[in-house]
């Protein structure tokens, strides 16, 4: 009973990011297809454009409406509005790569808020995949905020 055990430890200085799911189709004229609501296209029988992908367009800018729609919970105004996005990325292939940082690195939906961001991006028609990079250089200062955003927090 009085054995004496020994704890051994390991240090670590790196764990690789494991690789993203995608589904890649077969034969190249094989695709696949997002529509926001199945029974809507089924009964008009008429097939939903989607957007394309690519720097400036109309992908991008749906992009943009969905992360204005994320509310920082501790100031009444969205994340972009704010300052918090600093790079929204959309790929020809509708991969999107959202650079984002928080208020402080001891924010606390720090954990929470890139989940909310990455999810309410592929919620968007036409995105295939997305990755959120937090970042924390620059920092985040109330200098990035929009115009809108100090009106609404009365700093103007």
């Amino acid at each position: 009973m009085n054995e004496e055990r020994k704890i051994e430890t390991e240090e670590v200085t790196g764990v690789p990011t494991p690789p993203r799911a995608r589904v890649v189709p077969e034969t190249t004229t094989e695709t696949f297809e997002r529509k926001r609501d199945y029974l809507a296209g089924f009964l008009s029988g008429e097939k939903e454009e989607e957007p394309k992908g690519g720097a400036g367009s109309d992908l991008q800018a749906t992009v943009v409406e969905a992360l204005k729609s994320i509310y920082d919970p501790e100031i009444p105004v969205d994340i972009y509005e704010l300052g918090l996005i600093y790079n929204v990325e959309i790929s020809e292939d509708g991969d999107a790569t959202i650079t984002m940082t928080l208020t402080t690195p001891h924010c606390p939906v720090a954990e929470s808020l890139p989940q909310e961001v990455e999810l309410r991006v592929l919620s968007v028609p036409g995105i295939r995949d997305a990755v959120v990079n937090l970042v924390w250089d620059p920092p985040w200062d109330p200098s990035k905020m929009s115009d809108e955003a100090r009106l609404e927090l009365g700093m103007l």
